[in-house]
């Protein structure tokens, strides 16, 4: 009897973990692109940077060389024209009209 109960509870830990790999192996995908970029850091990092670029009055120029792989580079690219219009954008529409 002690057999019988051994191998049923072999039977359902494996089921059950069967059950969780395959519910848990296809994540659904973000609807928002902006979730997706909202959680990279590298382009965070770039958005930071640009808006910080930007307010300065400095002209453009994004140090990519801080990335190593190639994804995070055109991220941190990414992020940090969008900061640096961003910011520009919203200075000049500060601006008083003369």
């Amino acid at each position: 009897m002690t057999r019988f109960f051994t191998t049923l509870t072999v039977a359902l830990c494996l089921g059950a973990t069967a059950t969780l790999a395959i519910s848990n192996s296809h994540p659904t995908p973000s609807p928002n692109p902006e979730a997706r970029f909202a959680a990279d850091g590298a382009f965070r990092d770039g958005l930071y940077l640009g808006k910080l670029t930007a307010q300065q009055g400095q002209s453009p120029h994004p140090a990519v060389g801080r990335w190593s792989t190639e994804q995070d580079r055109s991220m941190f690219t990414a992020g940090y024209q969008r900061g640096y219009n961003e910011s520009l954008s919203s200075t000049r529409s500060a601006q008083p009209i003369e």
